[in-house]
């Protein structure tokens, strides 16, 4: 990696971080050069190529970790991949994706290959607890953070990446995704993989072959295509399309070894897709590319459609805290917007915000692939002195935003739970506070004008928060964890230690995955018939929501059956906001010993 970055910066000045310090202003003292005589102390620690690495590895492990044993599966997506991934366990088919009995076209198998192995790893079977299921996304959050340092030495010196690599690991949006097990984080360390080596490729400007960034920039494009499809391919491919353009060169992409490279890559995706063509007769890709994917563009599926500019705006919260840092840093930015760090950012950045814009389904995280575009110029930006000259509203305005996300979850902390019904938990609430406390500090440092000195008080809410809301306040939530409850509920139905299970009106995937693969879904009379056929030493529990009630035990008086009411669960299901109110029912005693 040495040589690769001493070439390309020799060549390329460092770009922005250090072509602000060659900045063409009439004053003989640059910003950047005033930066750089105040640089903070703990720049001067860890802005260095061992430590840097290291603090971020630590950081992004201490961001991402908590919750993960402690947060139940977050419905519906996480617990449809598990659940996927725990079938592909239970039966040994490791090419077909189905959840139960119904295929699940929607996404390649990639995500599901590593889930399935990090379950081996860890020693478990099918039955292994959620995070064994969550650990290929923790291990991309991770690396995301570490690969974002290495792109950004591509185009500048150790600080700036170290503070690429910080803004990065704080964001919302990937300590979020870090936790779910699903493919975005994991196609996010894909995409900044491959750009790492785009970048490289394109800053030597040269048509000689450069094999080992050919194959780390095509293989990371294959594995992008088997984790999520075609997402990679157009982030990667519309940044090179914007180089095109922006440069208004194309030679220098034959160092990317498009022919053979492209032929690896085909090499590399081709097996599964010929297969899954072959196990579901083409209908795999009917589904994933002909409903799933068209059907997002179109329309806004399962209620996720927003118009034009949501994302925008979402970022502003998702991005936390780099937004209220990159309008410091703006008029920075574009003084240098012709310097090769400022074009590469801008290449990755707006031609796909605009495709996500244009696409009628919008959910947060579509757009976190972005992020190190944004992070990158606001790095260099803030090294060479950004915001030292800002206007007073325009510190202001940062400071709102890097202010109100903290507050806003602190005092979600506090009044959730207890809206919930729930009582908040302490540490948690502390543990927020304290970081709604540090980015207070942070906004102070961005009034007085030094916003590089605010960006570790940030970091620090950041880690503060994450552990106080993933470690404390989410796990205590009981009121929206209706199925572990549901799951203890039958757990502890008397005599009866390995129930068959039928659900009528709870149909959530997280209740499957954490009961079982055998839990079947079916109306009120299935269930009536289903607790009926009881026999002697076999357990049958019907789960009833309220509100199919009346048919259930209609149906069931129809049959001349009194089912016993065992228990009830109580809740707020988050995937619409209903209420719900759930009977764990059996066959009556005297019928289980008389059949």
């Amino acid at each position: 990696m040495s040589e690769d970055q001493q070439d390309e910066r020799s060549k390329d000045g460092q770009a922005v971080g250090e072509s602000v310090t060659q900045s063409s202003h009439a004053d003989s003292t640059s910003m950047g050069q005033n930066a750089a005589a105040v640089r903070p102390v703990w720049m001067r620690l860890f802005g260095h190529d061992l430590s840097a690495p290291l603090l971020l590895l630590v950081l992004a492990l201490a961001l991402f970790v908590p919750g993960t044993w402690t947060v139940p599966p977050l419905d519906r997506d996480e617990p449809r991949f598990t659940q996927a991934t725990k079938q592909m366990l239970e039966t040994g088919d490791y090419v077909d994706i189905r959840f139960q009995d119904q295929a699940r076209h929607k996404k390649p198998v990639g995500i599901y290959w590593l889930q399935a192995a990090a379950v081996k790893l860890t020693g478990y079977d099918a039955n292994a607890p959620l995070w064994a299921y969550r650990l290929p996304s923790i291990v991309s959050g991770v690396l995301v953070v570490l690969l974002s340092y290495w792109m950004a030495r591509a185009f500048a010196g150790p600080p700036v990446a170290f503070v690429v690599g910080l803004l990065a690991a704080a964001a919302i949006i990937l300590g979020v995704e870090s936790r779910l097990a699903k493919t975005d984080a994991t196609l996010f360390a894909t995409i900044v993989l491959a750009q790492g080596a785009l970048a490289r490729l394109w800053l030597r400007d040269t048509e000689q072959r450069q094999w080992g960034l050919a194959f780390v920039f095509w293989t990371a494009l294959a594995a992008g295509v088997l984790i999520k499809g075609p997402v990679a391919p157009m982030v990667i491919g519309l940044t090179v399309a914007g180089l095109f353009v922006l440069t208004r060169k194309v030679r220098w992409f034959k160092a990317a070894a498009p022919l053979i490279g492209f032929f690896w890559f085909i090499l590399l995706v081709l097996p599964w897709f010929v297969a899954i063509w072959i196990a579901t007769d083409g209908t795999f890709f009917e589904e994933a590319i002909g409903k799933d994917l068209l059907g997002k563009v179109g329309d806004g599926q399962e209620g996720h459609g927003a118009p034009p500019l949501t994302h925008l705006l979402a970022m502003f919260g998702i991005f936390w805290p780099l937004p209220g840092f990159l309008l410091l840093s703006a008029t920075t930015i574009w003084r240098e917007k012709s310097s090769p760090l400022v074009v590469f950012a801008a290449a990755w950045f707006f031609p796909s915000w605009v495709v996500f814009e244009l696409v009628a389904t919008k959910l947060p995280h579509y757009t976190m692939p972005l992020l190190p575009a944004l992070a990158l110029p606001v790095a260099a930006a803030l090294i060479d002195g950004a915001g030292i000259r800002a206007s007073r509203v325009l510190r202001w305005a940062a400071v709102i935003l890097v202010v109100l996300p903290p507050l806003g979850l602190t005092a979600g902390a506090f009044a959730g739970p207890l809206y919930l019904g729930d009582w908040p938990s302490p540490p948690g609430v502390v543990l927020c506070g304290l970081g709604a406390a540090a980015a207070l500090l942070a906004a102070s440092r961005l009034l007085s004008g030094a916003a590089l000195h605010a960006v570790p008080t940030a970091v620090i809410a950041a880690l503060s928060i994450a552990i106080g809301f993933w470690g404390f306040v989410g796990p205590s939530l009981s009121t929206i964890w209706v199925s572990p409850r549901l799951v203890s509920a039958i757990d502890a139905v008397p005599a009866c230690p390995a129930p068959k299970v039928v659900t009528t009106g709870f149909h959530e995937p997280s209740f499957i995955f954490l009961q079982g693969t055998d839990t079947h879904i079916v109306p009120a009379s299935q269930a009536a018939e289903f607790i009926a056929e009881s026999g002697t030493g076999e357990c049958r529990v019907a789960v009833i929501e309220s509100r199919e009630g009346t048919a259930f035990l209609g149906a069931a008086q129809s049959l001349g059956l009194v089912p016993e009411l065992v228990s009830r669960v109580d809740g707020l299901n988050i995937n619409g906001g209903k209420q719900m109110d759930i009977g764990v029912y059996r066959a009556p005693k005297s019928q289980s010993n008389t059949q």
